[in-house]
């Protein structure tokens, strides 16, 4: 189990900031998580309060109250926007392009170099990985995540928003978002639609690159927030965790393969519940609103009160369902970094669930 859920904490005063602005689907995001300390654990109070309450009712009041101590998790296109026609952009607001591509289609960095948002720097998810794993994407030590992004001018005062060009509007941005909450960084936001609509808004973009001052930054991991494979076996037994996969659904079966993989089955860990992480997202790229996420959980009858592991391929689209549930007041799913790559090559057969066949020789 996690640790004790802390005293309530009154909620911090309401910041000065931008009028809030409505999702394109009429749900207010903007300005609706606060800067604050988020709590541990988003629990189930239901003894706390008198008889007569509906669970539902419970659930909403406790969803209130995290709402006013998580820092919010999307910023938007034109609140962005209005930060950089301001002259925001600094040591105390850093702008990052978390933009990856599959070898032989799009070259992140060249794109960067061609056009992004003014005063952004390019975080190369490529140099800040664990190199030494034989597994993807794994997460870098303390030392060189703080080195990393000490570099790019974040310090642990820093605003970070992320975002990437994907063509759904987010792809790698909420695993930079993962990211920096793991490693105990707490003020960082998603920008919501990403750069496709940013593009599409018609905000203003350069060529130039940022050339921010270094800045010290001090990682401390937050293990509550992470899972190992041997972690990830133990709750095959135990049961404490739900486990989600966020792939497509035919990768989840093993019906499809995995793109750009040698000698990798697609399938899923035994026990999982499929929630392709595309599905969070609108058609515009935007997050979906907060009802339709909450009924998204409920429809796969997963318990956001509960405890939560996600997971996915290498650990990526895994933070698309960590942000979502964030959003849904629930600040602390952990992701399984290794994900299906590692379980595949380390845990036993009878663990894995498939419909892939191999093609005999």
């Amino acid at each position: 189990m996690g640790k004790p859920f802390p005293p309530p904490a009154r909620a911090p005063p309401r910041v000065a900031g931008p009028p809030p602005t409505r999702h394109p689907r009429g749900q207010r995001w903007e300005n609706e998580l606060l800067p604050g300390p988020a709590p541990l654990h988003t629990h189930r109070p239901h003894a706390a309060l008198s008889p007569g309450f509906h669970p539902r009712q419970v659930m909403r009041r406790a969803e209130t109250m995290v709402h006013q101590v998580l820092y919010r998790a999307l910023v938007s296109t034109k609140w962005l926007a209005e930060s950089v026609r301001a002259g925001k952009l600094g040591p105390g607001l850093r702008v990052l392009d978390a933009s990856w591509y599959s070898p032989g289609t799009r070259e992140a960095r060249k794109e960067y170099l061609e056009r992004h948002v003014p005063g952004a720097s390019f975080f190369d998810m490529e140099e800040c990985r664990n190199t030494a794993s034989p597994y993807e994407m794994m997460l870098p030590s303390e030392a060189h995540f703080a080195d990393y992004v000490g570099r790019l001018g974040i310090g642990n005062q820093t605003h970070v928003v992320v975002y990437d060009g994907d063509n759904l509007g987010c792809f790698y941005a909420p695993r930079v978002w993962w990211m920096f909450r793991v490693f105990g960084h707490r003020t960082v936001s998603v920008l919501n639609g990403g750069f496709r609509n940013w593009l599409k808004e018609g905000h203003p973009v350069t060529s130039e690159p940022s050339r921010p001052e270094p800045a010290v930054f001090k990682a401390t991991l937050d293990r509550s927030l992470l899972k190992t494979y041997e972690q990830v076996l133990e709750n095959l037994e135990s049961k404490r965790f739900q486990l989600v996969d966020s792939r497509s659904q035919g990768r989840y079966l093993g019906t499809e393969p995995e793109p750009d993989a040698v000698g990798l089955d697609s399938g899923h860990i035994r026990g999982s519940v499929n929630m392709p992480f595309m599905d969070f997202l609108t058609e515009d790229g935007f997050e979906k609103s907060l009802e339709e996420l909450r009924a998204m959980f409920e429809a796969k009858k997963v318990n956001l009160a509960q405890p939560l592991i996600a997971t996915c391929r290498k650990g990526v689209t895994a933070c698309h369902v960590a942000l979502a549930a964030y959003l849904c007041g629930k600040p602390d799913v952990a992701v399984y970094d290794g994900s299906w790559f590692e379980w595949f090559h380390r845990a036993p057969p009878e663990t894995r669930v498939s419909q892939w066949k191999r093609e005999k020789a």
